[in-house]
Parts: structure tokens; C-alpha cells; sequence
């Protein structure tokens, strides 16, 4: 199927429908799924479709502990990968018309249009199809999961017949408890029934093991012809329905509005399920669709209103940056510490929906930047309060005294994550913990966070780098070996740079923290020494600096005399090519390739040495970052989606724009082109917060510098008009308007701020600046 999406600045379009596509049906699937933070799902057909589909829905939070499967059990592996799980169906709808199953797999269809509104948060969908008995019919559905309302599910189906003659029309709104993850390792069902209430549409589901009850409650309108008609409970095993039949002529048209509450035991008592979620269906069902709707579109408004992008002379950059933001908001609300950002949002089973390392090292400056600080603060706590778990992880590998390393896949703080060159060896995630609770300090210029729980979270930290690094006689630094840095086309190596650097700053920064609480915060500090034992012996903060201090740091000499940072030891005894000598039909090459091949080539799939000078580059002069970026981003396939965005922030800081551009275009429409072939999965979502990096950090040149002030140096691709964001910053709102030679700032909400435009600082008020620029 050749996907028609239409490039719109506020919509995803779509037009014209193959049912023999499969991949590409679902990947449409993918790319039009709606959500609100607490539950969302896939853009499955309301209707039967017999094609191949991956029918999701999932609820923040609920989870199964699915047993592990690999072949070769090792000390130290998680007993059981968590996954959010596939949950009930609950947009069902059921159409026959005549003796005829409406499915769009089977019938003639004459018109297809779905849409995605993404300023209203709205999926719609029309089609004009003609069945296999020849009745021909149109359909309009409107979809929300809404934002107003994190409980409620709500649609709006209208058949009309289109044929010349009468037909008999059965239609069923149905919520299907019956359902699998495709995922599931034993193809175990994960979900179990607990009741049927047929007299109140309610369907009761508990999950297996953990024990989650979830309240589904399906309340419908039906008219046809303009008039109500009444149902019958047809509802039976795990689905609740209700079946409306009645008789249409030419050009008349049958009308359903469903309401769905959906509550969870992760929100409500288990004995106050029932009455939260009629509470929820009855109220939508009350006011109407319409006006359910109108609220959902007000949530909508407000979220934007401080998050939005404006590009102005690039419709398909424009496009792409507002798929990532819309994705981005209904993903992660900040509602609830308890809840994270996965990797494919409510979009798809793969990587479990848990929580990676993604969040803070991507997530974080995003949802920090554009919905205040509180909401960062929310994704900080969730760390604090696994700090446990992380302790735990730690010490199943054999380290000890409060030793942390927190977990690469995660839904409870426990690693859940199941391939050993992950589980044991991409041990940086650590670091990007570390780094969020730095970045959000030095955002929002508030170090109270260190007291709150931040410096705790550093000391388990800073004690497993400490014992993580071995001394090294024959060097006579300290090395960390065996390792898998972000790069994971190179398994278990020594000595890899980032990871090396990162572990170093990790030490000098809990030491750091733990001296400004001691002074600032006498009284946390003291909770804090008598909860982890820091320093009790007095020479803890040495150890961490002789480790930090002594960590080798792996360099190579070009034949031009020039050093650069090596990725790791050995890296440079591979055969050196370049990515473009890559043959076309080869990519991307972990479709293609054999692990072997590729853990022996010199191909990289995400930044690595340049995550490090991404995130430190401070520390590094512009220069020695072109020389490093000249180095390895021609050896970068990026089949990570976390790569692009990372060098197309740093092309941009280089000078390197038409490079810069390329690249964000790759990670700002890498769903909606799918680059890697692979939508069909699920979206990108953690990567749609760098691409949001890029725009603002890259093109946008925003970074916060050595001197606490927030800095601007405008670098838009040739063909921007202009550029314009929002940005919370220490209380104010800032309101930037980038353009040719031109920047413009004012304060939204009045908070003054400093800001730095080329070498003056400007006190910026409601006022605002215009200041000409080179």
C-alpha cells in the first residue's frame, strides 16, 4: 500500500485504503493513535476488519510480569520482562447490513479518509464502501480518548445507505474483554474475568499475578432516521453489547454515540470500581458527545497554548515537529509521579511500554521547558521513590553498601530487561539518571531538589561507579569493562568513552551535591547521612574523586595528528567505512545483517562519543565537537531513533545546516516517512523530545551557559521564515520569535529572566526585547 499522508501543518491525513497492505494497515494504525496520559491505543477500525491488524488499547500503569524466555539463563537475569498490557477493546462497533458484515477487508471501497486533528486531539475517520451483496454505505466516525476527562473513552458512528433500496441495519457497540498481547512470550492470556454485569454494561477484568482490576462501563445513544431506538443486551463471556436494529431507506442514516469509563484498581478501591466508572459513562452519556467533545477540544487548547512549535515557509518540518508534540502530551501528563513516558506511548507492545533511560536523558528537558517545572519534578520523584529497587538491582550483580543502578527497563524500579548485553552492560543509564537531576537544577536554577531526594539517588549512584571501575596496573587509571554504551552495535567492550566519561562526572557531581546540602540543607543532610551511611568512614568523597580523576579515557591520533575520543578500546582495529558505502538495499542493516557482521563493523547506530559532547558541551570547545562530529557521524547509520536528533543538534552548533537540516527532518518525520520500516510497531515517542531538541536547542540555539543565564543564537535552516516557541524559565514564560537577523523575547506572565543574545544580557519583562542579530 502507498501510504497517501497529505502534509498539513495541524493534521494527519490519509487517503485511500489497501486491506492487502498489512504492514502498511498497520502502521496507519501506529500513526493515527489518540491517547490522554492515563490510557490510549491504536487507530484500529471501530468495525470488524479481517485484514492483519495489531488491535491495541492500554492503561497507564497496569502491567503483567511476563516470565522470561531466553535460551541460556544466567546469573543476575530478571525473572520476568513487565508489560503494559493489551487491554479491552473498548471502541467496538459490530455492523451487518442485511446478512452482510460490514468489513473494509472485503468490500469495494469507492472513498477513504482518516484524519488526525492533532490541535483538537481528534481521530476521524470517512468512507464510502460498497459490500459483497452490493449495498453500498457511507460512514463518518469521530474518536476521543479525552484529555478533559482521563477516564472516558468516547466515539461517534453514522451509517448512511447509500443504495437505491431499503435495508435492514444491525448495529452492536461492544467492549471485547477477550484479548492478547502479541508480545506475550508463552502466549500466555495475561488478563482474567472477575464479572459481567449485564443489567449495567459493565465488564470487571483482572490481571494475572499482579492482580489490577479494571472497570469497563459502555453507555450508547442510538438514533436512526433522526429517531431513538432502543437496544437489546446481547452481552456474554468477557464482552459486554448491546445490538440496535433497524430499517433504512435511501439516504438515511443510523447514529451511535458510546461512552466508555474505564477505571482502574491503580486509581480507585476495587470496591469503588463500579461506581467510578458508571460514574465516568453515565455523566459523558448525559451530556452528549457533543459536548464531551467541546471539553476534550478545551483541554486540547490549553495544552498546546504553551507547547506549541511555529515554523513558518516549511510545511513538512512544521508538520512533523507538531506530530512529535501531540504525541509527546497525550503520552505523558505529569498527572501522576507513578506513571512514565515508554518508549511507544500507548502505540504499540514493543519494549513493553516500561520505562528506559529515554526519559531523562530526552523526555525531561521537553515536558521541563513546556509545562513547568512541577511536571519534571513528577519524573524526578519517579526515580526517587525506585531508588530501592535500583539498590536491589545493584546488589542481585554482587554490589553492595547502597551500591544503585537503576534498571534499563522498568515498570516498579525493578530491571525487568532480558538480552545480557543490556541487562548486565549498558550500564550508562545510570548516568542519565544522574544528569536529569544536573539538568534540572541548572535549569531552573533551583538546587532544593538535592535535599528533596536528588542527593540520594546521586549516592547510590556515585557508589556503583565507584565499584563498578577496576584500577588497571598496566595503565595505572581506573578502566570499566565490559560494557555496552548507547551504541548497541558493539556488545560487551572496554573501556568505552562515553560511558567512562560519564561515570567520572557522575562521581564529581554526587560529591559536589553532597557538600552544597551539608552546607544549604543541614538538617536533610543529616536524614540523609543517617539513611545511607554517607561517608561514614570519612573518606568516601575521596574515593569518589580518585576514581574520577583516575579514569582512563580512551583517545586515538588521526594521520592528520589530530586526537579524537575513541568510541572504546578496539574500535579502531575494525575495517573502517562509511555508512554511505552502505548498498542501498542493505538498509537498514539490522534487517539485513547478521549480529555478527554487524557487531564486527565499524557501523554505529546511535550517537555515543557525541551523546557525551552533546550533553558536556560546555566542557568542549566548538572545534574539538566539528572534529568529532567529521569523525563518526559518517560511520552512523542511525537505525536508533534517538540518533538524529542528537547530531542534527550538534551539525547545528557547528555550522554544518544543511546537515542539521537533513537529520531533523529524519527524526522529526521518522514515523510519519517511516525511515526504519518498522511503524508498524508503534511510534517513536521518546524520540519526538528530540526532535523537539532540535528544533529549540539546535535551530533555535537555546541553552542554558556557565553563567546561569539562558542563551539564544539563532541558526534556522535556509528556507524558515521565522521560528517561535515558548519556554518556562526560573517562573517566567518566555515567548521567542526567531527570524533573519532577528530575534524577538518577551514575558508572557510578566517574570522577568535574563537572557543572552550574542554578547549582552537582557532583562526581559512583558515588555519583551527586538534585538538585530548577525
Amino acid at each position: 500500500m502507498e501510504r497517501r499522508l497529505e502534509v498539513d501543518p495541524w493534521r494527519i491525513v490519509e487517503t485511500g485504503f489497501d486491506a492487502a497492505a498489512g504492514p502498511d494497515c498497520m502502521a496507519s494504525e501506529s500513526l493515527f493513535s489518540i491517547g490522554n496520559g492515563a490510557m490510549g491505543g491504536r487507530a484500529n477500525f471501530e468495525e470488524f476488519f479481517g485484514g492483519r491488524t495489531l488491535q491495541g488499547n492500554y492503561i497507564g500503569g497496569i502491567f503483567y510480569p511476563d516470565k522470561t524466555r531466553v535460551g541460556w539463563w544466567k546469573n543476575g537475569y530478571p525473572e520476568y520482562f513487565a508489560k503494559v498490557l493489551n487491554s479491552a477493546f473498548w471502541p467496538g462497533i459490530d455492523i451487518y447490513v442485511g446478512e452482510e458484515r460490514l468489513d473494509l477487508s472485503i468490500c469495494r471501497i469507492e472513498a477513504f479518509r482518516r484524519e488526525l486533528d492533532m490541535r483538537r486531539g481528534v481521530l476521524s475517520r470517512t468512507f464510502t464502501a460498497v459490500l459483497p451483496n452490493g449495498v453500498k454505505v457511507g460512514v463518518k466516525v469521530r474518536r476521543i480518548v479525552s484529555m478533559a476527562e482521563p477516564e472516558l473513552g468516547a466515539l461517534s458512528y453514522e451509517l448512511t445507505l447509500l443504495s437505491e433500496s431499503g435495508a435492514e441495519v444491525s448495529v452492536t457497540a461492544f467492549v471485547e474483554g477477550d484479548v492478547r498481547n502479541e508480545d506475550a512470550n508463552y502466549d500466555e492470556k495475561f488478563w482474567e474475568p472477575v464479572a459481567l454485569d449485564r443489567e449495567s454494561g459493565a465488564l470487571t477484568m483482572r490481571t494475572k499475578k499482579t492482580g489490577f482490576e479494571v472497570r469497563w462501563t459502555q453507555r450508547t445513544a442510538v438514533k436512526a432516521a433522526g429517531r431513538p431506538v432502543s437496544g437489546r443486551n446481547v452481552s456474554e463471556n468477557e464482552r459486554i453489547a448491546e445490538r440496535f436494529v433497524c430499517t433504512l431507506k435511501t439516504g438515511e442514516t443510523v447514529a451511535l454515540d458510546k461512552f466508555v469509563g474505564v477505571a482502574s484498581s491503580l486509581n480507585h478501591p476495587e470496591a469503588e470500581l463500579a461506581a467510578a466508572a458508571e460514574s465516568v459513562a453515565q455523566r459523558a452519556w448525559a451530556a452528549g458527545f457533543e459536548a464531551v467533545l467541546a471539553a476534550h477540544e478545551q483541554a486540547w487548547a490549553e495544552k498546546w497554548a504553551g507547547c506549541d512549535v511555529v515554523i513558518e515557509g516549511d510545511e513538512a518540518a512544521q508538520q512533523g515537529i507538531r506530530f512529535c508534540i501531540f504525541q509527546l502530551l497525550q503520552t505523558y501528563t505529569g498527572r501522576d509521579s507513578r506513571l512514565n513516558v515508554g518508549p511507544k506511548g500507548f502505540t504499540g507492545e514493543k519494549y513493553g511500554g516500561s520505562t528506559y533511560w529515554d526519559t531523562e536523558a530526552y523526555c525531561l528537558p521537553f515536558y521541563l521547558c513546556t509545562s513547568g517545572e512541577e511536571v519534571a519534578r513528577q519524573l524526578l520523584r519517579y526515580r526517587y521513590r525506585q531508588l530501592p529497587q535500583a539498590i536491589g538491582n545493584a546488589a542481585k550483580l554482587g554490589f553492595k553498601d547502597g551500591a544503585a543502578l537503576y534498571p534499563m527497563v522498568t515498570m516498579t524500579g525493578e530491571e525487568c530487561h532480558n538480552e545480557w548485553e543490556i541487562t548486565f552492560e549498558e550500564i550508562h543509564r545510570n548516568g542519565a539518571i544522574a544528569y536529569a537531576i544536573y539538568n534540572f537544577c541548572r535549569y531552573t536554577g533551583k538546587r532544593d531538589y538535592l535535599a528533596e531526594g536528588g542527593l540520594e539517588v546521586l549516592v547510590g549512584i556515585a557508589r556503583f561507579w565507584a565499584q563498578r571501575a577496576t584500577f588497571s596496573e598496566p595503565k595505572g587509571q581506573y578502566v570499566i569493562l565490559g560494557v555496552t554504551g548507547p551504541n548497541e552495535y558493539e556488545n560487551n567492550v572496554d573501556n568505552n568513552w562515553y560511558t567512562n566519561y560519564l561515570a567520572a562526572w557522575c562521581l564529581r557531581y554526587a560529591s559536589e551535591a553532597a557538600e552544597y546540602v551539608a552546607a544549604q540543607y543541614p538538617d536533610d543532610y543529616r536524614r540523609i547521612v543517617a539513611a545511607t551511611g554517607l561517608n561514614a568512614a570519612g573518606d568516601e568523597f575521596a574515593r569518589w574523586r580518585e576514581v574520577a580523576d583516575g579514569m582512563f579515557l580512551p583517545e586515538w591520533t588521526l594521520e592528520d595528528g589530530e586526537t579524537v575520543f575513541l568510541q572504546q578500546e578496539g574500535y579502531m582495529d575494525k575495517e573502517q567505512r562509511m555508512a554511505a558505502d552502505i548498498p542501498a538495499e542493505q538498509r537498514p542493516i539490522n534487517q539485513h545483517w547478521s549480529w555478527d557482521r554487524i557487531l564486527r563493523s565499524c557501523f554505529i547506530k546511535q550517537a555515543d562519543v557525541l551523546q557525551g559532547l552533546y550533553f558536556f558541551q560546555e566542557a568542549f570547545g566548538g572545534e574539538t565537537i566539528a572534529r568529532h562530529f567529521d569523525f563518526y557521524e559518517p560511520r552512523t547509520v542511525h537505525e536508533s531513533s534517538l540518533s538524529p536528533c542528537v547530531h542534527s543538534i550538534l551539525a547545528s552548533l557547528t555550522g554544518r545546516a544543511a546537515r542539521a537540516y537533513e537529520l531533523y527532518l529524519r527524526t522529526a518525520r521518522l514515523d510519519l516517512d517511516d525511515y526504519n520500516r518498522e511503524v508498524h510497531e508503534g511510534l517513536h515517542i521518546t524520540s519526538m523530545a528530540g526532535s523537539w531538541l532540535s528544533v529549540v536547542e539546535g535551530f533555535g540555539g537555546i541553552r542554558v551557559g556557565r553563567d546561569g543565564r539562558l542563551h539564544v543564537v539563532p541558526r534556522l535552516p535556509e528556507k524558515w521564515r521565522s521560528l517561535a516557541f515558548e519556554l518556562h524559565y526560573r517562573g517566567a514564560i518566555l515567548r521567542f520569535g526567531l527570524g533573519t537577523g532577528e530575534v524577538r523575547v518577551v514575558s508572557v506572565n510578566g517574570r522577568p529572566a535574563e537572557v543572552v543574545v550574542g554578547e549582552r544580557c537582557y532583562r526581559v519583562d512583558d515588555r519583551g526585547i527586538q534585538v538585530k542579530v548577525g
